[in-house]
């Protein structure tokens, strides 16, 4: 493998490093930022709506923005902006001020996540065999990094103002060093007669359902897992934080080994196993109705949809190789709604039924996932005419 092309893996990693630190930072600080202008929970979640709203319009704009202009030329602006807009939500001094801070950090964020996955799919067609979801557990790695420095800086009696400061620079310095080995590639060209899949969004829209599908459980055990375990279980404050850890680290894993695993079993074959895992795990842990059981079954989910998203985003770009970022775009637009949705249903669903019941629904969406795995299987480019439709060598055999 050439040096360039194993540089060019490292400047990837460097960027989801710096895109999960940055997160996990913020999310460490949230509650001195909202005891220092003296928010209640309703209050907060304008602010929080606004950083919703704007990662979701950076994440749509920015598949035109890379497809134009290559995802080189678009991740390097935003990912030395991602810590500089950061800052101003530490020294807001109102809510409308924070909302806006918030927004337009999102729209940032929302386009370094695109154009990051975009350029990592690049590398993994450089290299030739799968190697995406390491991106991705590097990014859970920076989440974890992020939280935890946060939470140092708190107990430090820092406040979010020096906090930030302190990951602007780290990730500023990420970004430096990606500027310098990021491998650029050329803009998408327009579709042909040869592509008749270059303006076609449906099967795009199968594949982002399937991320919504699988985010839902995301953002669903960060929200209610805790209050799961505490709540319904009879565990302490301190026990019931070891739901969210056992999804976050089982999710982290699952990463690391998903690109083999990728490789052995196929993409589809993959999502179909782990879709039936987190189904069946945080089933059973429901049915169960013990506390340890509570904490596997998060894992459980958190080890079974860890590559539905690197798999999702993988098959959006082929299915419009002429636009590629565009179809990724509305891959991750819809995931990431899921993620902001999950919380939502699950609060929802408990006006009804009782919250082990409401934390079904990440389970029977996983089985969604499961038996919608096909739409992952990846099919070579038709050549130029007459064109021949080719099933990619790695995935004979999936069903």
């Amino acid at each position: 493998m050439p040096v360039e092309t194993r540089r060019a893996r490292v400047a990837g990693c460097l960027l989801f490093l710096l895109f999960g630190t940055a997160l996990g930072a913020w999310t460490a600080r949230v509650p001195a930022i909202k005891h220092g202008l003296g928010l209640d929970d309703a209050r907060l979640s304008i602010a929080l709506l606004g950083l919703a709203a704007g990662a979701i319009t950076g994440q749509l704009v920015a598949g035109r923005l890379v497809d134009r202009f290559g995802s080189v030329r678009v991740a390097v602006p935003t990912a030395l902006a991602e810590g500089v807009l950061l800052l101003p939500t530490a020294y807001a001094p109102s809510l409308a001020l924070l909302t806006t801070a918030l927004l337009v950090f999102g729209v940032n964020h929302g386009v370094l996540n695109v154009s990051m996955n975009a350029n990592a799919l690049g590398v993994q067609r450089a290299y030739g065999r799968p190697i995406i979801s390491s991106f991705h557990a590097v990014y859970s790695i920076g989440g974890f990094a992020g939280a935890a420095l946060g939470g140092l800086c708190a107990q430090l009696g820092w406040s979010p103002r020096g906090t930030f400061l302190l990951v602007c620079g780290l990730t500023t310095a990420l970004a430096l060093w990606a500027l310098a080995w990021l491998a650029p590639e050329p803009p998408a060209g327009p579709a042909t007669a040869a592509d008749p899949r270059g303006t076609r969004l449906d099967g795009v829209l199968v594949l982002g359902g399937l991320a919504f599908c699988a985010l839902v459980g995301e953002g669903a055990a960060a929200d209610w897992s805790a209050v799961y375990l505490r709540d319904n279980l009879g565990g302490t404050s301190g026990f019931a934080a070891a739901g969210y850890a056992a999804f976050a680290i089982a999710m982290t894993a699952g990463r690391l080994v998903g690109d083999r695993l990728t490789a052995l079993l196929g993409p589809v074959r993959l999502v179909r196993a782990g879709g039936l895992l987190a189904a069946a795990g945080l089933g059973a842990a429901l049915l169960v109705d013990n506390r340890w059981a509570g904490v596997a079954g998060f894992a459980c989910l958190g080890a079974g949809l860890s590559c539905v998203a690197p798999q999702v985003f993988s098959a959006a770009t082929a299915r419009n190789p002429a636009r590629p970022a565009r179809a990724l775009s509305v891959a991750v637009s819809m995931g990431y709604a899921g993620f902001l949705a999950g919380p939502v249903l699950i609060g929802a669903a408990t006006r009804a039924v009782p919250l082990p019941a409401a934390l079904a629904i990440p389970a029977l969406l996983a089985l969604l996932v499961a038996g919608s795995a096909s739409a992952v299987r990846v099919r070579a480019a038709a050549p130029d005419p007459p064109a021949e439709a080719a099933i990619d060598e790695s995935e004979r055999g999936s069903v």
